[in-house]
């Protein structure tokens, strides 16, 4: 963090981190340099983030000519969450994604099989999440056919599972998600307990479970995934746009209360596996 920067400047700086595309980066760059301090302590910095500027404007145009006719390159998020599998070629990704999901990839022991992503729906616990098999990483990757495509996909995503061949493997991914400023959390995978694995999926995407339930029954399925920290009124709004308006109190079972079934307000934060009974005025 620079000396004497500004909140505006910190603000500018986490939207960069948190931003999932190509443009939205670009964006925060500009806005990081207008916001950046002007003393000559400074100087380095600005340098550093004007070079930034010139890399993602480099690549906001390589991107647009990538996308030119290209119709292929759109997938609508589905699910609670994005997984993207990544690795070197031959690292086992199209065997992990037919274990996690109902998605039937080539599965070849011929380098570079897969040419383009495939996507399938794993099932945890009556929640869906979607996950994506991205075909295998290379050095300059963001040079390569649909590379920035592919990479903005990885931005886009909540969590990578990264596929080890040999453990070497890791430096080079590691250093073409650095190059491309891509920071996510990652779950490293070979051959191990798949169910151990969805478990851990789910521990590492800061969601929870929440059950609703309707009076004198039992608690209805599917959950219902949010945030970590999220509180009544969210699950309510999410049941029923009216839910909030019409809401009189909650009884809620599981961790976040000390007593089962207790009465609750619409600013409780809920715990995973919590059961909700709403009532309405």
């Amino acid at each position: 963090m620079p000396i004497n920067a500004t909140y505006e400047y910190e603000n500018a700086e986490k939207k960069f981190h948190e931003a999932h595309t190509i443009s939205e980066k670009f964006k925060a760059l500009q806005e990081m340099l207008a916001k950046a301090p002007g003393h000559k302590g400074a100087e380095k910095l600005r340098k550093s983030i004007k070079e930034r500027i010139k890399k993602y404007k480099e690549l906001l145009s390589k991107e647009k000519k990538t996308k030119k006719g290209s119709s292929f390159l759109s997938i609508k998020k589905e699910g609670a969450a994005r997984i993207s599998i990544i690795g070197l070629t031959n690292s086992g990704k199209s065997t992990l994604l037919s274990k996690l999901t109902n998605a039937k990839p080539v599965i070849s022991e011929i380098e570079f099989t897969t040419k383009l992503h495939e996507i399938g729906i794993l099932d945890y616990m009556g929640i869906k999440l979607q996950i994506l098999e991205i075909p295998a990483i290379t050095k300059n990757y963001n040079e390569a056919k649909h590379g920035l495509f592919f990479l903005s996909l990885i931005r886009e995503s909540d969590l990578l599972i990264i596929t080890l061949k040999e453990k070497s493997d890791l430096t080079l991914i590691k250093n073409e998600l650095r190059d491309n400023d891509i920071d996510k959390k990652f779950i490293l995978y070979h051959d191990g307990d798949i169910n151990e694995l969805k478990d851990d999926i789910w521990k590492n995407l800061d969601l929870i479970k929440v059950y609703t339930k309707q009076p004198g029954k039992k608690r209805d399925y599917p959950p219902v995934a949010l945030k970590k920290g999220s509180k009544l009124k969210d699950i309510a709004s999410e049941v029923h746009k009216d839910f909030i308006k019409k809401f009189k109190f909650a009884r809620v079972w599981g961790s976040s209360v000390k007593h089962q079934g207790v009465r609750a307000g619409l600013d409780h934060v809920l715990n995973d596996e919590d059961t909700v009974e709403l009532h309405l005025k």
